[in-house]
């Protein structure tokens, strides 16, 4: 990306991320203006950490590392604010990892999961056009067969981009679908196959249960697919996203998440503690609804971003 790319990414990732760190800076200053950080200021940030999504482990993290260096020292909230941003980008660094198509599958299968209304399906969209933007030969399958406006939302996208959607009727089998387009793909010669799936989570054992079918079908077609699975997360949703992370790697293998809809909260800080808790690469995240608005996901841009600091 050009220098002038990345600082349009930034300045679009703060924008996005406003609701998420005034939140943060705000709960800053009240607690910081003019004071010793003793217990009971340690005790309000740590509150202000969980109460910003961050969660408890991070939360507890955090305060026990400011107390070691900072402790009964007049601190501001400048330094509180750097302070953070450090901290954080440690803890989402590991997990920082951008999706990465291997060349040498014809097609590298991709599944794509997470409940109805997480941003799942406008998520395959972009990815695909991300890809065929760069070069790549990209199909999507409309494996969310229970939803009407999924196919149709899926097919909108594969007119924007020039990719093909393999779809069925309403109601069709979507492990069968799943099969006919990696059969597809296959004699096509495509680089990307792009998987997506319903998200009833109202019905779990029904759910878990078609899942597990969609990945032993794909397996009889090419035994290393899926070669990645994308649990999609909404922001909005906060601590939920905690639980949907369990459910969903009850059912497949969960490797990397994208989460999107960070520019419509203030729980931004959920980022930061999926990151802790379950250590699973974060390859996008989504902050508008443009396909440029799902970018690969840089630790350090948004960690300033949610602390309320410039790049």
């Amino acid at each position: 990306m050009s220098e002038e790319g990345k600082r349009n990414w930034f300045a679009r990732l703060k924008d996005g991320l406003k609701r998420s760190s005034s939140k943060l800076t705000t709960g800053i200053a009240d607690i910081f203006t003019k004071r010793r950080l003793d217990d009971e200021a340690l005790e309000e940030f740590e509150d202000l950490l969980i109460t910003s999504d961050l969660g408890v482990a991070t939360a507890a993290k955090l305060s026990a590392e400011l107390a070691k260096t900072r402790f009964d020292k007049e601190v501001d909230s400048a330094e509180i604010q750097e302070f953070i941003a450090d901290e954080v980008a440690k803890i989402l660094e590991p997990v920082a990892k951008p999706l990465v198509i291997d060349p040498g599958k014809k097609p590298h299968v991709v599944l794509v999961v997470g409940v109805n209304g997480s941003g799942k399906t406008t998520t395959i969209g972009k990815l695909a056009k991300t890809y065929r933007d760069q070069g790549l030969k990209v199909m999507m399958a409309a494996g969310d067969t229970f939803r009407a406006a999924a196919v149709e939302q899926l097919k909108v996208w594969g007119e924007r981009t020039g990719c093909p959607v393999i779809a069925r009727d309403a109601g069709a089998d979507a492990a069968g679908l799943a099969f006919d387009a990696i059969d597809q793909a296959q004699r096509e010669g495509y680089d990307l196959l792009l998987i997506d799936t319903a998200g009833r989570l109202q019905n779990k054992a029904h759910l878990m249960d078609e899942l597990k079918k969609i990945v032993r079908v794909i397996h009889k077609r090419d035994e290393t697919a899926p070669h990645d699975t994308l649990l999609v997360l909404d922001a909005t949703t906060g601590q939920n996203a905690h639980s949907q992370v369990e459910v969903f790697s009850l059912a497949t293998d969960i490797t990397g998440l994208i989460v999107t809809k960070l520019d419509g909260t203030a729980k931004g800080g959920v980022v930061v503690a999926l990151a802790e808790k379950f250590a699973k690469p974060v390859h996008a995240i989504g902050v508008g609804e443009s396909a440029e608005d799902l970018r690969p996901f840089e630790a350090k841009s948004f960690a300033r971003s949610l602390a309320g600091l410039e790049d």
